[in-house]
């Protein structure tokens, strides 16, 4: 590993103007000519661009040459001129030195050149390493202010593999400032371009960004930075320059980087609360808060956010009922401090419908289940036990108020008009409260019923407002109805003659309890043919009115029943795909985890059964791995805490060995009979898992 020597003499870089990027907003872009002619007097003449034609192969045979002979004159040379002004990297790296200016297609660098140029960094010597360093740091400190090539050496320089190292961060952190602090026009440049990187490219800056802001927060050698007073900036102009990679992977047709990617798992380990408080107070003012760049918190920080929040509005809904009881010298009653549910198995839906209902002003409370004519407290089991089988009576498709889709394995609102649609507010309810309660919930709602759920993410002031219509496009519906998407598709496709071949207007029919109805996409639409000219709003107005106007009521009524619970500021953080995570779990499996977790009763760790049961277990494919968990747990989907969060229990029960293992979901617990072997055991529990029903509750 190379240690580079101490630049400090060269990193006194002047402070950038912290509202130059206001000033950048509200003018023309800054070029030399239309600089005032005093400023201009200073030049003789203006810069003139050099001329480089150093080509990738004749650079990589230099290196060749270099690491035969050991002389590295020449490439040292070359890495000093290169690096030394910020007219000489222009020249080196782009494509054509006589373009003026680049779009956002082609940043008009050389991709090749530069990344070979930076491979080969790691093979020179250190004292051409350490003169790329001088060279940048001296470029910076004379930098010609508003030079049309800015955007292109500021993307040229944040590629350099050595601001890896905290020796080179100071460095590092005055390019991000710079960058940081650039025009919007020239950021949507710099998006544009950062799209146009290989996926290795792109996830190098990523990392390398997250790096030096873990590094910052939680520094291993803190005498090798400078003092946190002194570079509280560092940390908002790294976050700043990661947000235009998080919008280039968001533009781009492809992700480049799962949105994951992109959370910054040290600041698990912050006071996100604090930060959380301030951005509450703040919003998105001149103060930094990471909540102002949501992307960067990962699902656990955002699910303790909402949770805490949660806490402190079950904390004030409970203490204001202990006031109001005190101040009319009534008994005090600690089951105020809860919301208490109490049914009847044999009306579970309505008994949970009238309770919800009563207990309105107490949705935000800690809560309590209890079933009529049965002993015992809930501990947590009953509360899963309630959730579970109500979302299994509520989501069977003979209780009409769901549709199953086979192709897409979901769920969706039927379309049926009625005249009251408070179930589907009982669905939103329960939720709402599943994710206050750290429920994870088996619900299969495709990924826009989330999309939908966050818009707004905060109820609107004004109740006649619209809720829940999102802008949803063919690839939503693909999503919840493959075979009709597929079948727009083709129509949007299709090089023949729409309206001959077709003969379809903007009207279109559906099944409402088995009669067929007819609905207008457009005022007269039945008169309307669809034509190779009006296909695409054919198409838009069809997406619309199957995820958006056909169950705007029943949609409309979910939406605010999960908001009366979940109305926290915290949810304007949340990506719908987070939201879906916190209600139904992660789909990301690890079993390994799971064993590491796993408690035991009646076994221990060591025991012949148990080391046989994980060897069955980490030796099953995805599929019946998924089919244990949802034996076991009810649901087959992780908490967002991981594995460790479900307290899975293995527990050993004194029956024949002929007995299959039994589970206790809403316990997350599995019984085993100590069988004798291997495959005994992998049988008994292949033919229980592949053959339990429903949620597999005793």
């Amino acid at each position: 590993m190379i240690v580079f020597v101490c630049l400090k003499k060269y990193i006194c870089l002047p402070p950038i103007c912290p509202n130059v990027r206001l000033k950048h907003q509200h003018q023309h872009r800054i070029t030399v000519d239309n600089l005032p002619p005093e400023v201009r007097a200073r030049f003789a003449t203006d810069p003139v661009m050099p001329l480089r034609t150093k080509t990738v192969k004749e650079f990589q045979e230099d290196i060749e040459r270099a690491t035969v002979s050991g002389d590295w004159k020449h490439v040292h040379d070359f890495y000093l001129t290169t690096f030394g002004s910020f007219l000489e990297l222009n020249a080196a790296f782009k494509k054509d030195a006589s373009p003026s200016f680049n779009t956002i297609e082609d940043s008009g660098i050389n991709t090749k050149f530069i990344n070979a140029v930076y491979d080969a960094l790691s093979l020179t010597p250190p004292d051409a390493q350490r003169a790329v360093l001088k060279g940048i740091i001296n470029s910076l400190l004379r930098e010609w202010k508003g030079c049309v090539t800015s955007s292109v050496v500021n993307f040229s320089l944040l590629q350099n593999p050595q601001c890896t190292s905290p020796a080179t961060y100071v460095i590092y952190a005055h390019l991000l400032r710079q960058i940081a602090a650039l025009a919007e026009a020239d950021h949507y440049f710099l998006m544009h371009w950062f799209k146009k990187l290989s996926q290795k490219r792109f996830k190098q800056l990523v990392e390398r960004l997250h790096l030096f802001i873990s590094t910052r927060l939680f520094p291993v050698k803190p005498e090798e930075l400078p003092p946190m007073a002194k570079c509280s900036w560092w940390i908002p102009s790294a976050t700043k320059v990661l947000s235009l990679l998080n919008a280039a992977n968001i533009i781009s047709s492809t992700p480049i980087l799962p949105f994951v990617d992109f959370y910054n798992p040290t600041l698990d380990h912050t006071d996100f609360m604090e930060d959380y408080r301030i951005w509450q107070t703040q919003g998105n003012s001149t103060r930094f808060t990471f909540c102002q760049f949501a992307f960067i918190l990962s699902t656990v920080v955002k699910k303790a956010v909402i949770q805490k929040d949660s806490e402190q509005q079950m904390i004030s809904m409970a203490r204001q009922s202990l006031v109001d009881k005190v101040s009319r010298r009534q008994r005090v009653d600690m089951s105020l401090l809860f919301l208490n549910i109490k049914v009847r198995r044999l009306q579970l839906v309505s008994d949970s419908m009238d309770e919800l209902t009563r207990n309105r002003a107490d949705l935000k409370k800690k809560l309590k289940v209890s079933f009529v004519g049965e002993a015992g407290l809930d501990m947590g089991g009953l509360t899963k036990e309630w959730f579970l089988l109500l979302i299994r009576q509520i989501f069977h498709t003979d209780y009409g108020m769901f549709t199953f889709f086979n192709d897409s394995h979901c769920h969706w609102f039927s379309s049926w008009k009625c005249d009251n649609f408070s179930e589907f507010r009982l669905v939103g309810v329960l939720m709402g409260l599943a994710v206050y309660n750290s429920i994870t919930l088996d619900i299969s709602f495709p990924p826009c019923v989330y999309k939908k759920l966050l818009t707004p993410p905060v109820v609107p002031c004004d109740l006649d407002l619209p809720v829940g219509n999102a802008t949803l496009t063919l690839d939503d519906l693909q999503q919840v109805m493959p075979d009709l998407s597929h079948g727009l598709a083709e129509l949007l496709s299709y090089e023949g003659n729409v309206e001959e071949d077709f003969c379809t207007t903007f009207q279109v029919s559906q099944e409402e309890l088995g009669v067929i109805k007819s609905y207008n996409l457009k005022p007269g639409g039945d008169k309307i043919p669809v034509t190779n000219q009006n296909r695409k709003e054919y198409v838009q107005l069809y997406v619309d009115f199957l995820l958006n106007k056909s169950i705007y009521r029943q949609f409309t009524t979910f939406y605010y029943g999960f908001h009366s619970v979940c109305a926290s500021d915290a949810l304007m953080l949340l990506r719908p795909e987070e939201v879906e995570i916190l209600v139904c779990g992660s789909p990301n499996l690890d079993m390994s985890s799971l064993q590491k977790a796993a408690q035991y009763e009646g076994y221990s760790k060591t025991d012949p059964t148990i080391r046989a049961f994980w060897d069955v277990v980490l030796g099953f494919p995805l599929k019946f791995q998924k089919r244990l968990l949802h034996f076991s747990t009810g649901s087959d989907r992780v908490p967002v805490g991981g594995m460790a969060d479900l307290n899975f229990k293995i527990s050993k029960i004194d029956a024949s060995t002929e007995w299959l293992p039994i589970s206790h979901t809403c316990f997350n617990q599995i019984c085993l009979p100590p069988y004798k072997n291997k495959k005994e055991l992998k049988q008994k529990l292949t033919i229980a898992i592949s053959n339990a029903e429903g949620f597999g509750l005793e």
